[in-house]
């Protein structure tokens, strides 16, 4: 009885579309985020809201963070100074929104985006920092 083989070129044939069809779903499906990258954005965040809880109210609060979740005025008042100083602190590459109870500050937040995200307790509520990249 005899067998059938199939020959070396069909095979090597076979093999080469299966790889060429893995590359072409990498390029349309794209690979995960690195852990890396979501380890450097909550670096982002934690670090600008350190650096805005630690800094001194521009008014009359305990810091600047609590001076913007203290009223709804003084939440206006801050926005733009609160812009300015998170503009300067984070690369140019790293959008922010910051939320406080009586508002946001900052980009609106895109649907399935990977983001770093520091809240800081105040006196006056909860203040949370997102970064993600542009």
């Amino acid at each position: 009885m005899d067998r059938g083989q199939a020959p070396l070129t069909a095979v090597e044939a076979a093999l080469g579309v299966l790889l060429l069809a893995s590359v072409a779903f990498v390029f349309v499906l794209g690979l995960p985020a690195s852990p890396a990258d979501e380890t450097q954005l909550e670096l982002y965040a934690s670090d600008a809201a350190t650096v805005l809880s630690s800094e001194g109210p521009r008014h009359a609060d305990q810091t600047r963070l609590a001076e913007l979740a203290a009223s709804r005025e003084s939440f206006e008042r801050e926005r733009g100074a609160l812009e300015r100083r998170l503009d300067r602190l984070l690369p140019a590459n790293v959008l922010y929104r910051v939320e406080a109870r009586y508002g946001t500050v900052g980009h609106p937040l895109p649907a399935d985006v990977q983001t770093g995200t520091a809240t800081v307790s105040t006196v006056n509520g909860d203040v949370t920092v997102r970064v993600w990249y542009a």
